[in-house]
């Protein structure tokens, strides 16, 4: 078990010197081979690699990738935003609210908080800032309704997952709906909080006209998800064949039906998609390399088995496994931590009796929350630049917004049904 700990210390100190994290992975599994098994163990990099990589599953990430930047670029978001501007521009504070709404309807599309925050993020935050409101007060409800796109499906976070624990990614998708709804309304209450806190107005009448003028407006926004996840609820079709399904959707919905959609935004947006997708895949491939070694040096098991003599108590195991994820999502990449760490915990997890698919909603979460908490806090970079706000000023806003999603947090590990409850209804 001392060797895993140092492989991971010795990953950390590359990351920390700036050297990126799928290369230190790459370095440190190559090393170690060489030093425990020779030479001889080289030939079998190059494989291992690409079996790693290849991994059916993992074609949903660049397709769901590829479908989100398409149909930001198609004008779906700002439709989605005009829908939520009419649903919710009449509450005190009312655009901390939308930017809530959009994100609960734009994390149907995306599965990335990043991407979330990039595309309503760029809208929305400086339209705050013209109401009056606060920079970092605009910059945190943007940057924590972000976090709803990795909790409900489809979500990238979760399929990394479902590949490294060999879980479900259909009921995975469908265990984060109740927690990412309860996320949603608990944001909605501390922006009305702040939003009489800061003495922020209304920023339009309620009209029932302009809601269903703007719902009509956004009807293809709205059906593509139902149909993609109604497909992969239903069994139609698997998480890779829907994501398939939905870039050819986005397309046909920017080309025929918006027609906002032409060739040099189509490029961007498969460029956009390849960048995103060359990150996460690099990564999954020389992580392969590590949970290979450790998986021939027995490291997860010894794990198991200290946790195991320490305590036998599932839920102190998964108190303990939420402050490791919490402290990780401070430090890395959600993909990253995933692929990093999952492998290693999960014959813990499995031994302790924890539902695999229960414990990929709690990891979702935790690293979702640390997109959220400096030093890296990914999403909160993303929407702090935006907002041209200091990191440290938003987070003293957001703190607040965190607050909720740690709630969320712990209703789902020690309240399962919040988040199993679909799962044992409709698939066991």
């Amino acid at each position: 078990m001392g060797t895993m700990f140092l492989l991971f210390a010795a990953v950390l100190l590359l990351v920390l010197i700036n050297i990126p994290i799928a290369v230190s992975l790459g370095i440190v599994s190559v090393i170690a081979m060489l030093v425990t098994q020779g030479t001889d163990s080289l030939p079998n990099v190059a494989l291992v690699i690409y079996n790693g990589a290849t991994n059916f599953p993992l074609l949903a990430i660049p397709l769901f990738i590829l479908a989100g930047a398409i149909m930001n670029a198609s004008g779906i978001s700002q439709r989605l935003i005009a829908f939520a501007g009419a649903l919710f521009g009449w509450v005190r504070g009312g655009l901390a609210h939308v930017s809530i709404g959009a994100s609960l309807f734009f994390a149907e599309i995306s599965g990335s908080a990043v991407a979330d925050v990039a595309a309503l993020g760029s809208i929305l935050i400086p339209g705050m800032k013209e109401k009056g409101y606060p920079a970092p007060y605009a910059a945190a409800a943007m940057s924590s309704a972000a976090t709803l796109a990795v909790i409900i499906p489809p979500s990238i976070p979760m399929i990394l997952y479902a590949v490294m624990a060999e879980a479900s990614v259909v009921q995975l998708f469908v265990a984060g709906i109740v927690p990412g709804l309860i996320g949603a309304f608990g944001l909605m209450l501390v922006a009305s909080f702040l939003a009489h806190r800061y003495n922020l107005p209304s920023d339009e009448r309620f009209s029932l006209r302009r809601v269903i003028e703007t719902g009509r407006q956004a009807f293809w926004a709205f059906l593509l998800p139902i149909i993609i996840l109604g497909g992969i609820f239903g069994g139609i079709v698997t998480a890779t064949e829907g994501a398939a399904l939905a870039v050819v959707a986005a397309l046909f919905v920017g080309l025929v039906i918006y027609r906002e959609l032409d060739l040099k935004t189509l490029r961007a947006a498969v460029v956009e998609g390849g960048i995103q997708t060359a990150v996460v895949m690099l990564l999954v491939a020389t992580s392969a390399l590590l949970g290979a070694y450790l998986t021939e040096m027995q490291s997860p098991q010894a794990l198991a088995r200290a946790v195991s003599e320490f305590t036998n108590n599932k839920w102190l195991i998964l108190a303990l496994l939420n402050v490791l994820f919490l402290f990780l999502g401070m430090f890395l990449h959600s993909a990253a931590a995933i692929i990093l760490v999952v492998p290693i915990v999960m014959p813990l997890v499995r031994a302790a009796g924890i539902d695999p698919v229960h414990f990929g909603l709690i990891v979702t979460i935790n690293l979702g929350i640390g997109q959220q908490t400096p030093p890296v806090a990914s999403v909160l970079m993303v929407a702090s630049s935006i907002a041209k706000a200091s990191v440290w000023d938003v987070t003293r806003v957001n703190v607040w917004f965190i607050g909720i999603l740690l709630i969320v947090l712990m209703l789902v590990t020690y309240v399962p049904i919040t988040g199993m409850g679909l799962v044992e209804a409709l698939y066991r």
